[in-house]
């Protein structure tokens, strides 16, 4: 059997707390582990009932970047993910680099909510693919995006993306790296989940195209 997925939603909108939880709650594998509409609200959540994952808002009365800084510092098991109507760059820029694990908009269908909440449990990163893709395009090789992005491949992943972007195959890219196939093969799906992308093909097409920094871990 599964985990348990203990879930927290902080939102200052109630209907969008009620339509997470009532969407969360279908699930077998996810528990609500608590609600809250402020960030102070985020903050004592955090700190009494430890869920393993936060939904939250950015902009919640004293500040959804905040919360996420004094979460990530003062229990960095708790895994948050920001759920926002914003879309700007600079604002999801600012919660990766706050710490947050995910990024997610309103308005996004229940089946990718719950899918991100379980991929960010075991382990990895999300950004909405359509902001994935912004932020890499803007990458020069040394803007703060760059960071924020490359944050989410383990130096591993970083190397494998870098051959990719030459255009070797998996068993070229397994000769250079020392490794196998299958554990290319193993590595590629995580990378396209944190890249957004659907196949090897636009992965190597977005970092060619962006100049990303893993160039520069070689």
């Amino acid at each position: 059997m599964a985990s348990i997925i203990r879930v927290a939603i902080v939102d200052d909108h109630p209907m969008v707390r009620r339509g997470v939880s009532e969407t969360l709650s279908e699930e077998a594998d996810i528990e609500l582990a608590g609600v809250g509409g402020s960030a102070h609200d985020a903050i004592r959540i955090a700190r009494e009932e430890r869920p393993d994952l936060i939904l939250l808002d950015i902009a919640l009365p004293g500040g959804g970047i905040e919360a996420v800084e004094e979460i990530a510092k003062s229990h960095p098991d708790i895994k948050v993910v920001m759920l926002t109507v914003r879309e700007d760059r600079a604002t999801v820029k600012a919660a990766l680099r706050a710490g947050a694990r995910g990024y997610l908009v309103k308005g996004v269908d229940g089946p990718e909510l719950v899918e991100t909440v379980r991929k960010i449990h075991s382990g990895q990163h999300y950004v909405t693919p359509a902001l994935a893709a912004q932020l890499l395009a803007e990458i020069d090789g040394a803007g703060p995006a760059a960071s924020s992005i490359a944050a989410m491949l383990t130096e591993r992943e970083q190397q494998i993306v870098t051959l990719l972007a030459d255009g070797l195959s998996n068993q070229a890219i397994a000769e250079r790296l020392g490794l196998t196939e299958n554990t290319i093969k193993h590595y590629m799906t995580p990378i396209l989940q944190k890249l957004g992308v659907r196949n090897r093909t636009e992965a190597a097409a977005l970092i060619a195209r962006t100049g990303s920094t893993t160039r520069r871990r070689r």
